[in-house]
Formats: C-alpha cells, structure tokens, sequence
C-alpha cells in the first residue's frame, strides 16, 4: 500500500499529499460573487470512465455551498458488476487526511498548547530515548507539518501484512530502518511526518486521533458520514466503489479493504463528496484556522516552488493547488477555488497498476476543465 503524492502541471495541480500548497491562503468568500457557470458533471464521469482502467467514478460540484451538479459513472465492482455506485457515497480520501491531521495540530498552537517551533524530542521524548526518530532534537512541528523533517517514510521495500494492526511506534520503527533521504529542512515527502503528529495530538488532547478529528473538524463543520478507520479489516461504511491493484502476477484484485492501521493522520479518513467540500470551503474561509497559521500549510516550505494554481480557462474560478490523494485501487481529489466558493470533489475507483495510476491526475484536470470550461 503506498500513500504517494502526484503533481500536474497547469490549472489545479493536484497534489495527494494534500497540503494544499497554494500562492493564495484562505480567504472569505465575497458577499458580490458573479454567477458560476458549471458544465455536466454525469458527462464529466463518464468521461473519467471511458479514459480506460476506471471502475467507477463519482463527482459532485457545490458552488457557495449548494450542490450545483452530481454524476457517477462505472460500477461498483470490476468488470460492470455491483451496479452503480451512488453520488453520494463513501470513499477514501488519502493524503488528504493530511490537511484535517495538520489542520488539527495546528488549532493547538493557537490553544497554547503546541508551539510550532517545539523539537519533537521535548513533545514526544519516547521517540529519541527509543531512538524512533533519528535527530529528534533538531526537528520541530513545522518540519513534521511542512515535510521538511527528513525523516524517511515507513512506507517501502518491505511489505505491510494486510491483517496486521500496527502501532504508530511499530510504523516509526519500519522508518527508522530506511536510509534518511534529506538533511532537515530540505523537502521531502514522507508519510511518517504525518503519524508523527497524530501522536502528538493524542498526547496533548488525551483522546484518540479518530476522537479528536471528529470532535473539532468532522461534528463541528456537519460531517456526520466522514471517520477515521483504526482497524486493520475495517472497510467502508455503505455502498461504495471497490478499487483494484495488480497481485506479484499482474492479477488485478481487489484492494478495498486497506490496512486502516498502515494510514492513520497520513491518508487513512474516509468521507463522501459532499463532505469533502464542506471542509474545503471551512478551510479556504479561514472557519478551521486563522489565516496567519493556515499559511503554515498553504505556503510552500521554504526551497519548494509554489504549486502552480490559476482558472483552468480564462473568466472562470481560480482554483488552489493541491487536494488529491491516492493509493493502489483510488484516486481521489478536492478541487477548490482559492476563495471557497467552488469545490469539485471526485472519487475513482481504479484497476491500474501505479505507473499507469500516475496518469490519473491529469485525467481529472481535464475532467474539471470539462466542467469550467464549456465548449461555446
């Protein structure tokens, strides 16, 4: 199972780390905003579907917070099977977890609690005394937000068992094994940043990763069907897509039920189209955090470009970089203009293996081009 982060290039770069690294930080949706005309979103499905390899597709375009148009493509299960899988259901959003967990982390800097500068070897000692972490006195919070930690990602050579329910400490030791790829402050993208600071979370609020996101992002903001899975069998909840990946003989099977306990604050949320927008635009109008810590994951970290954003055709909405993630059997995007207004929020199941799951993203810009784009 890889947790991986894909770039495109021009309007709406996607970005599976999910740290929405954008030029434009959140900013409050205008009270005089011009009319948003929006294409076929049931045509811009089955377009995703027919581009090859897709099983199903979903989408779903909410402008100023109303559902604007809805599509689902494909079916449920591999070669047509399952029936169609509705508009609204649940699906994996992976690295875009990333975001909630930093957004999370982040809301206790601003409670005092947490200080963007703390060294991870004074907020999490067990990690240095146990040698988890390698130069744990040398990084601090905002290397472990803004991937500039240097730590190696868990995720590798070796393989995870399926069945296995893994620890946070048992992920940071199958990291401490890998080589260090960067010197701290340089970026590089690592999903053991990620269980880090879910760590540190449930040191400091007492509760569990999955409690603490639900009690201030998914309960506050109305999000009743999105959770974070903490066991290693457990699947989606209700009627949704089943993705595939190719076993050691090029047989695709199925890949639905990922190991839950392998993802955690690095990509393991599971959530619906719908809700997915409602947190885009709580984010991108400064609901879930003030402006001036929001930076902190909408800036890029210092050395690292900023991701390209921009309208994906002259006269429509800006949208912010970044909003994808992705793991063998799904890609999944939240596409957001930089104001907040406009979110285009897509799941599609797939049966590639990840050289061709890399062309996925550039799929999806043309399907939001479809959308904002019409032919006149």
């Amino acid at each position: 199972m890889i947790l991986r982060r894909a770039t495109l290039t021009g309007a709406a770069s996607l970005a599976c780390a999910a740290l929405v690294l954008s030029a434009a930080p959140p900013t409050t949706a205008s009270t005089t905003a011009a009319p948003v005309e929006v294409g076929d979103v049931q045509k811009a499905m089955e377009n995703l579907v027919q581009t090859g390899h897709v099983v199903g597709a979903i989408g779903e375009v909410y402008v100023d917070g109303k559902q604007v148009g809805k599509g689902s493509a494909g079916s449920r299960l591999l070669n047509g099977k399952g029936g169609a899988i509705p508009s609204t259901a649940r699906y994996r959003i992976g690295s875009q977890t990333k975001t909630m967990t930093a957004a999370v982390a982040l809301q206790l800097v601003k409670e005092g609690k947490l200080g963007l500068d703390d060294k991870l070897s004074e907020v999490l000692p067990e990690v240095a005394e146990k040698d988890l972490v390698e130069r744990a006195d040398e990084i601090t919070v905002r290397n472990l937000i803004q991937l500039t930690s240097g730590i190696p990602d868990y995720l590798g050579p070796q393989a995870l068992d399926p069945d296995r329910n893994y620890s946070p400490t048992d992920l940071l030791a199958l990291s401490r094994k890998n080589a260090r790829p960067v010197e701290v402050g340089a970026f590089n993208y690592s999903n053991t940043n990620y269980i880090l600071l879910g760590m540190i979370i449930e040191k400091l609020s007492g509760r569990s990763l999955a409690a603490e996101l639900n009690r201030r992002l998914f309960a506050p903001l109305g999000m009743r069907h999105t959770y974070l899975p903490t066991k290693a069998a457990e699947g989606i909840k209700g009627p949704h897509g089943h993705g595939y990946a190719p076993d050691g003989t090029g047989t695709m099977r199925d890949a639905d039920k990922l190991n839950a306990t392998t993802m955690l604050g690095a990509g393991g949320v599971i959530s619906t189209a719908r809700e997915m927008s409602v947190f885009q635009r709580a984010f991108r109008q400064g609901r879930v955090l003030p402006a001036s810590l929001a930076k902190v994951i909408t800036d890029p970290p210092p050395g690292q470009a900023p991701q390209p954003g921009g309208g994906p055709c002259s006269g429509n909405p800006e949208f912010a970089a970044g909003g994808g993630g992705s793991a063998p059997g799904f890609t999944a995007a939240t596409l957001t203009s930089s104001d907040g207004r406009v979110q285009f929020a897509v799941s599609l199941t797939l049966a590639m293996d990840d050289a061709e799951r890399g062309t996925v993203p550039a799929r999806i810009t043309n399907a939001l081009k479809s959308l904002f784009c019409p032919v006149k």
